[in-house]
């Protein structure tokens, strides 16, 4: 099996926040509906983008792209059951280099982070987990 590609990324909430308040319309442009929905439905939905965020970085990363198209990252569900949903250009590359991204998501009051693993297409899912 080829080695894991990875990719890893840190942001600050506040700063996303911040960013969206000035400029109402850009969350259209860098969430899915369905993930801005599922943050609204928090107590705290700025760390919650902020992590989605640092998904779509740390994919682009992961997969050697050129430039972050935010709405070809999905983000989908939430807590123990997240994933990410590729579209345009990330799912280009990602069928290109025959891989799929699975993502780890975190985040606490001042930063949020993600860390995507771009695994072969054929390399088994993990299916155990740690006690």
């Amino acid at each position: 099996m080829k080695a894991p590609l990875i990719g890893i990324d840190l942001i600050e909430p506040e700063r996303l926040r911040a960013r969206l308040e000035s400029r109402p319309a850009l969350a259209a442009k860098l969430f899915h509906p369905g993930e801005r929905s599922y943050c609204e439905r928090t107590s705290k939905p700025e760390q919650h983008l902020a992590a989605r965020f640092s998904a779509k970085e740390a994919v682009v990363k992961a997969l050697g792209l050129a430039a972050l198209e935010p709405l070809d990252i999905e983000v989908v569900g939430g807590g123990d059951s997240c994933g990410v949903r590729l579209h345009g250009a990330a799912a280009r590359r990602a069928r290109e280099l025959g891989l799929r991204v699975t993502i780890s998501l975190t985040h606490v009051d001042g930063v949020a982070g993600a860390v995507a693993v771009a695994l072969p297409e054929d390399a088994p899912a993990r299916t155990d987990h740690l006690p």
